[in-house]
């Protein structure tokens, strides 16, 4: 059997335990792992999911382009290299450190459903909206950033995925894994063998993969701007291949599409800040996971014991049971954001928590009223913390071939119950699960960071915050560290924790640990994600020199200046 990237991820780290490099790491920060030395760099750094990307923001920063322009540009070309993470059909958002105002800016550029599809014509289909074809398919939200922020022309910013797309570039491992493992579900829709497999099959590793379609639409957007996406040849394109298909998405959808600027959320952390986003994404979860932890004396229970997994699944519970009840559309419902990220009531759900016995069923408090992810920061201090996403990896499966690229499936998020927060309504913003981060100490910015990977998302932004506060471990371990991902919670699609979940650790959690654990009742399965993949970058407060990290699960690259 042919080993899978996953596969040799997992064995690489269970043999390179054995190694001097890590047994290093093992003496120093008492965590037995592999895992490699940060990237540090003065003048500039760019951290994204695959390595053409990173150096193409970088080399924006060395012709005298800022973060948000490094950002724009790594993303563009991340839309051809990584096609099963993100596209111009997906979702972003972002978080924005200005460092002339001395501000965190949030864009929330989600895109809506269709106006033209009823919460009837979905019911009809079942009591799930489905995860490919034409339904679950809602308008792409991703153009916002040059207009506040850019300084390079978007010609010049989108010219090296231009060049990439139509000369061809070398497909990396995973990326090319998942893309093949694409095909089974999405192969039918039309456009879609048309765009990723002209030669009859997906690229392998390492093979030259061409995009002349989506090279077209970079140049029609590098040419006309936002308009020519959302108002012109593309949307009409978009419009068009969706009504010939059975699709509800509309050129009328598109050109009333806008995106919100809109003010990052906070909570402390022994004495860091966590900003996240507000809903209708999930970003609030894992500051609500750390609302409840604070309580507790995490750095004494050690990194590698069932009392730390313990609480740590059992805090994720109750914040995802919030999640599950109360994240959607705030433009559609009254969301208690800032009652749930309050110390007063984590101090409340904290009570909920037996340390002997793990909760079956989650229940949500009574309160009122496959993604990429990357960031950048430049020699002016600015930084990025962007994330974008098709929802399940090469999204709906339904893409206009002239375009070059897929639509997403982000809609599929919606409840089909009448009366829950995240009920369909034709023109609203599903829950999304895509959320970047940033860290700032003393006001001032310290850490810009994410963690792809759905449900993932808000469990590992909590568990790198602790590996580094509590545990003691520098940016890179912080992100190569095993980790903890617990599955199953209530969900905003409506779906109810009855039997506790499950839990998934990484090689590198004692048998031990695992032994105690189903003593408590929790029920473990094989360590098989997903478990996202990182990228950060830290900014020294005393040096101001950037520390760049990206983990050991993807392709990905840090690199600085």
């Amino acid at each position: 059997m042919k080993p899978t990237p996953l596969f040799k991820s997992l064995v690489l780290a269970v043999c390179l335990g054995a190694t001097g490099a890590t047994q290093a790491y093992d003496r120093i920060t008492g965590h037995n792992f592999a895992s490699r030395s940060e990237v540090i760099a003065q003048s500039g750094m760019v951290a994204t999911s695959q390595p053409l990307a990173t150096q193409v923001g970088l080399q924006v920063l060395k012709d005298g382009g800022n973060a948000i322009d490094a950002a724009i540009a790594a993303n563009a070309v991340l839309g051809l290299v990584e096609p099963t993470g993100c596209g111009i059909g997906g979702d972003l958002f972002a978080i924005v450190w200005d460092n002339k105002s001395k501000q965190l800016y949030g864009l929330n550029a989600s895109g809506r459903s269709p106006l033209s599809l009823s919460f009837d014509t979905l019911k009809a289909q079942g009591d799930y909206i489905p995860a490919y074809g034409p339904l679950p398919v809602s308008v792409p939200g991703w153009f916002e950033l040059h207009k506040k922020f850019g300084k390079t022309p978007m010609k010049a910013l989108l010219q090296p995925a231009i060049d990439y797309a139509e000369n061809g570039f070398p497909v990396s491992e995973l990326i090319a894994y998942y893309m093949q493992k694409s095909v089974a579900a999405r192969g039918k829709y039309p456009g879609f063998k048309d765009v990723y497999m002209a030669d009859g099959a997906m690229p392998e590793k390492g093979e030259i993969f061409k995009n002349p379609a989506l090279a077209n639409t970079y140049r029609k957007i590098a040419k006309g701007g936002r308009d020519a996406f959302y108002k012109g040849d593309i949307a009409k394109e978009i419009g068009r291949y969706m009504k010939e298909n059975g699709g509800y998405l509309s050129y009328e959808d598109l050109a009333a599409h806008h995106s919100e600027w809109v003010k990052p959320v906070s909570a402390d952390y022994r004495g860091y800040t966590l900003w996240e986003l507000p809903p209708n994404g999930q970003g609030i979860a894992a500051q609500q996971i750390l609302n409840i932890l604070e309580g507790y004396d995490i750095k004494a229970m050690g990194f590698d014991s069932p009392e730390y997994v313990h609480t740590f699944v059992e805090a994720k519970k109750l914040a995802f049971a919030d999640r599950a009840k109360y994240y959607a559309d705030p433009a559609f419902n009254t969301i208690p954001v800032q009652t749930l990220i309050s110390q007063q009531y984590a101090d409340q759900r904290r009570k909920l928590i037996d340390p002997n016995k793990a909760a079956k069923r989650d229940h949500a408090g009574p309160v009122e009223g496959d993604t990429i992810y990357m960031t950048t920061a430049d020699k002016d201090g600015n930084m990025v913390s962007l994330i974008q996403s098709n929802y399940r990896g090469m999204g709906s499966g339904m893409t206009p071939a002239k375009l070059g690229f897929v639509l997403q499936n982000r809609g599929e998020m919606f409840a089909l119950k009448k009366g829950h927060m995240n009920q369909y309504e034709p023109g609203k913003r599903p829950f999304h699960t895509i959320i970047p981060a940033f860290v700032t100490k003393d006001g001032k910015p310290y850490m810009s960071y994410g963690v792809m990977g759905g449900a993932t998302q808000p469990q590992m932004h909590a568990q790198i915050l602790i590996n580094m506060i509590d545990f003691g471990m520098n940016l890179q371990e912080a992100g190569d560290a095993p980790r903890i991902l617990h599955t199953g919670s209530s969900q905003p699609t409506g779906e109810i924790m009855e039997d506790g979940g499950f839990v998934s650790l990484e090689s590198g959690f004692s048998m031990e640990t695992r032994r105690e654990l189903m003593k408590k009742g929790h029920t473990l399965q094989d360590a098989v994600g997903p478990y996202g993949g990182y990228q950060a970058i830290l900014k020294d407060p005393k040096t101001g020199v950037y520390y760049g990290a990206s983990e050991t699960r993807k392709d990905g690259q840090a690199a600085g200046y």
